[in-house]
């Protein structure tokens, strides 16, 4: 079960706060329907074990199965090598998010402004002013917090979920599935 408090108790983040995602379909429609998406991968998830695998792990196979280019932040590039996937851009993540904001930036491979940013992997604090800045300076690009606490700023977030539902969600978010019909977005 899943609750939409931010996991940090004394964060406000003003009357505008992330829908919480229920159901992983919400997940993956929004990801189809976005013409310039970016994954933005912090440096804990090369540490975060959920059951069987690391985060990065499961955020890998996000990238392959939606073909999103990723953007590596501080030393989770060398985890993302070490499973042989070579295709992320290192970049802070002060600098992708400012980027990310810029209406001008045509993204990672010049094809247009991003319009989806999803965001796993960083300190909770950071991650919460990263997306408080996208919430605020770059109303062009949704984001999603992949992350199992509740992320407020975000345009959808998890909830506060336990180890065992978070990887149930991240696992049908991260397969290749037939298409499905409408999700409740």
């Amino acid at each position: 079960m899943s609750s939409a408090e931010p996991w940090q108790t004394a964060e406000v983040s003003g009357p505008k706060k992330s829908a919480v995602i229920t159901k992983p379909a919400m997940v993956r429609a929004v990801i189809n329907r976005a013409r310039h998406p970016v994954l933005l991968i912090g440096n804990r998830a090369a540490s975060l074990d959920i059951v069987e695998k690391k985060f990065v792990d499961y955020l890998i196979d996000l990238a392959l199965v939606h073909k999103i280019p990723v953007i590596a932040t501080g030393h989770v590039n060398k985890a993302l090598r070490d499973r042989g996937y070579t295709s992320a851009i290192i970049m802070p993540a002060v600098e992708a998010g400012q980027r990310i904001a810029d209406p001008l930036w045509h993204g990672l491979h010049g094809r247009g402004p991003c319009d989806l940013a999803i965001i796993a992997g960083m300190p909770y604090p950071m991650e919460w002013t990263l997306l408080s800045g996208l919430k605020h300076a770059a109303p062009h690009t949704k984001t999603i917090s992949l992350d199992n606490t509740y992320q407020p700023n975000a345009t959808w977030s998890f909830g506060n979920l336990s180890i065992k539902d978070w990887q149930e969600h991240l696992t049908a978010i991260t397969v290749e599935t037939a298409p499905e019909g409408p999700a409740d977005v």
